[in-house]
């Protein structure tokens, strides 16, 4: 059995799960965070050294930074979320490693400062956020026209993408429109898998609920 160590906010928690759930397999799922107490503890930090989650169970396996999670289970699990040949996985993985090369930072910037008041923000908020567009302008010119990031399938690229994005659209700072984006997220948002990971309904795989 799979076991889930993490957070159900989490959007890398998130990400994994909808994994999971795309793939059909039963796992359980074990609130971890800071707001549990439970991630700084010896027993932890002997899982995952970086006390963060998701970190993942599989029998003898245990792996944490949800990317490698991700692919871990898709090549148990189910290939056809990577690419069939090398040449294929790198039109997966590029947008896996884009996300955290490049849209990461102005994320997780905006996300800790949006929801404060102006004179209580980061003296780069403004930057982070220009950064944080600019970012969602190359993937919105990417997806035009097409269903899905990579291989004209649902892939780690959508699963990977796919938390971090929705929380930038909804995010309450100026931004344009990105009608491409906001149209693949739709289609993203309506696949059950993803509703479960993001908690809008429950999971019929995961044996802790």
């Amino acid at each position: 059995m799979i076991k889930l160590l993490g957070r159900q906010t989490s959007g890398n928690v998130q990400k994994v799960l909808f994994a999971l759930e795309e793939i059909g397999v039963k796992y359980a799922r074990e609130d971890y965070g800071r707001q549990f107490n439970n991630t700084q503890t010896p027993e932890y930090k002997n899982l995952n050294p970086n006390s963060k989650v998701p970190t993942l169970i599989d029998g003898d396996v245990v792996i944490w930074e949800s990317h490698t999670i991700l692919r871990y289970l898709a090549a148990l699990h189910k290939p056809a979320l990577t690419g069939s040949t090398p040449a294929e996985k790198t039109h997966v993985e590029r947008w896996m490693d884009w996300l955290l090369a490049s849209l990461n930072t102005p994320y997780v910037a905006v996300f800790k400062d949006s929801k404060n008041e102006p004179d209580k923000r980061a003296p780069d908020f403004a930057a982070q956020c220009a950064d944080m567009v600019a970012q969602l302008k190359i993937l919105e010119g990417h997806i035009a026209g097409k269903s899905y990031f990579a291989l004209d399938r649902l892939t780690l690229a959508d699963i990977a993408l796919s938390t971090i994005v929705k929380r930038c659209l909804e995010f309450p700072v100026e931004k344009p429109d990105f009608p491409e984006l906001s149209r693949w997220m739709k289609a993203i948002e309506a696949r059950p898998a993803f509703s479960v990971a993001t908690g809008a309904k429950p999971s019929a795989l995961n044996t802790a609920a």
